[in-house]
């Protein structure tokens, strides 16, 4: 980037208090709350009809960082949320609810013309003299964390974002955003290196948050055009790449074996090379693989069972080949269940390697390739010319279904999941009967007028 210019990040609003009428109890028609702490009571008031808040730990989460929001006599006062009464509070916000579902056409236009004036003022940004649009422009307001699936630190106070904490970043010669009246910026940075406007760090997983151009932009689009054509690339290079890693696999270095038998996992399921923080292929452990051998059929099958970096269950159960197989009894071998299956391969290793392969290469050009052949091929099994419309986009969305799941992007059950499936099971029973009945009357209307016997005709 060499000229960028924006507004900056839009805050979310401030606070308000309680209305007098409206108290939160302790063991007792007692007031408690105020300030800071009155307002990370009011975020578990707002879920008390979730089913989260019966999760014990997201309960206890919540009441240890509630705790340091309150004053020290509040924090002795309150340490058992059994105690507390939230319910003033609940309908608070259920009648704010209801006032903003209830309101007039005129109010939400009012809205309206809000957000769209709000849009013109930060969703836009000027690059080299063109106008871009912002993907996310918003700061995300405070509130509990959530997580997916069972997560440890679901619970948890997302804290209010301040301009304290924000990098911006701009080009040297534009006009700096002016942040709100009474803060400034943690850092403004001038890096034409990368491609965000603004940066902070969220304080439950002490991951970067990034405001970027939209995936519309010229940048953006750039971006991904390359990628896919280093993709594009890597096909031609693939079966030269395979031939040499399964000829590595037999190699007499357990180093080289390792690299190769991860490079296999990389290329045929997707997965990431791994950090100190991810747990992917370089940083499996003994207890993340369970291998299985069906002497019958002379099968052999790696089951896989790991937590990814948001807590999120990765598992999956694939055939590999004879030779797989074997190396990974090799480094399973005399080890603890806690030590890692290739321990002779680091992620730095591993991702030098991959790179001298083929410039610009990455385990998410694998990826990339692999769904991309994936996609097309599952596009040429379901779809023809001749469909219209709704059935390519039926296709298409059942073919990136079926490109996800060959690159092992799996979401965890809600936990309502399985309520939610009886419920569209139900719902597809009711229609399947009115269409047998729908059918039954239309058989019996075609007997009518046709004046034939019952049995000469059929649905």
């Amino acid at each position: 980037m060499e000229v960028l210019e924006h507004r900056g990040p839009l805050f979310p609003a401030e606070y308000q208090l309680f209305p007098d009428d409206v108290n939160l109890y302790y063991d007792g028609p007692n007031r408690t709350c105020y300030t800071r702490a009155e307002e990370v009571a009011f975020f578990y008031a707002q879920m008390l009809d979730h089913e989260r808040t019966t999760c014990d730990v997201f309960c206890k989460n919540f009441l240890t960082d509630w705790r340091r929001e309150m004053t020290p006599e509040e924090s002795m006062l309150i340490t058992d949320l059994n105690k507390c009464d939230f319910f003033k509070l609940f309908y608070l916000n259920k009648r704010r609810v209801d006032a903003k579902y209830n309101m007039s056409k005129e109010e939400k236009q009012v809205i309206t013309e809000v957000n769209k004036r709000l849009m013109e003022e930060y969703g836009y940004c000027t690059l080299n003299q063109h106008r871009e649009r912002i993907g996310n422009f918003r700061i995300e307001p405070p509130g509990l964390f959530h997580g997916q699936g069972e997560h440890a630190k679901e619970g948890m106070l997302k804290r209010r974002i301040q301009p304290e904490d924000i990098i911006i970043n701009c080009s040297k010669q534009a006009r700096i955003p002016e942040p709100p009246p009474g803060h400034q910026w943690k850092e403004v940075r001038h890096d034409n290196t990368v491609t965000w406007l603004a940066s902070w760090t969220e304080n439950i997983q002490g991951a970067s948050r990034y405001i970027r151009l939209n995936a519309s932009s010229k940048p953006q689009g750039e971006k991904d055009w390359e990628r896919y054509e280093l993709a594009r690339r890597l096909h031609s290079y693939v079966d030269q790449i395979r031939s040499q890693y399964y000829q590595d696999m037999d190699s007499a270095e357990m180093a080289i074996r390792q690299r190769a038998t991860a490079l296999y996992f990389i290329d045929k399921l997707a997965l990431s090379v791994g950090s100190e923080k991810e747990v992917s292929c370089s940083s499996l452990h003994v207890k993340n693989v369970t291998l299985h051998k069906d002497r019958d059929r002379n099968e052999y099958t790696v089951e896989f069972d790991f937590l990814r970096e948001d807590l999120i269950r990765s598992y999956n159960k694939v055939p590999v080949t004879q030779r797989v197989y074997k190396n990974l009894k090799d480094f399973i071998e005399a080890k603890e269940a806690g030590d890692k299956l290739f321990n002779l391969l680091t992620t730095s290793t591993l991702n030098e390697y991959i790179s001298s392969l083929m410039p610009g290469l990455t385990a998410k050009v694998f990826r990339t390739q692999n769904t991309s052949v994936a996609l097309q091929k599952s596009l040429r099994e379901r779809s023809c010319l001749s469909d219209g419309q709704a059935e390519k986009l039926l296709a298409y969305n059942r073919a990136n279904c079926a490109a996800a799941v060959h690159c092992n992007r799996q979401q965890a059950d809600t936990k309502n999941f399985e309520q939610s499936m009886a419920g569209l099971h139900a719902e597809i029973d009711s229609m399947t009967q009115e269409l047998v009945q729908a059918k039954t009357e239309l058989t019996l209307a075609t007997w009518k007028a046709k004046g034939c016997p019952n049995s000469k005709w059929h649905v």
